[in-house]
């Protein structure tokens, strides 16, 4: 597992940013240009990428949507 995604498995702050907005919660950590997809099922964020493959339950109740673009991971929690 490559250390960027296992920023997720691990839930290590290093990297990984927490933005707390009114209406939503924003995760974001640069995953690099590779190729690297995401996918949601309900609370839980799947990532893969080239060999390797992490998942991030998120705390926050609500709608989660995410997205790569230009190598950042973004994680967007509607309250």
């Amino acid at each position: 597992m490559t250390p960027k995604l296992q920023q997720f498995d691990e839930r290590d702050t290093g990297e990984l940013r927490r933005y707390e907005y009114d209406d939503q919660v924003v995760y974001a950590v640069d995953v690099g240009l590779g190729e690297t997809t995401v996918d949601v099922v309900g609370n839980t964020v799947l990532i893969v990428g080239d060999d390797d493959q992490a998942e991030f339950e998120v705390p926050e109740s609500g709608t989660v949507e995410a997205g790569i673009n230009n190598g950042v991971l973004t994680v967007e929690v509607e309250r």
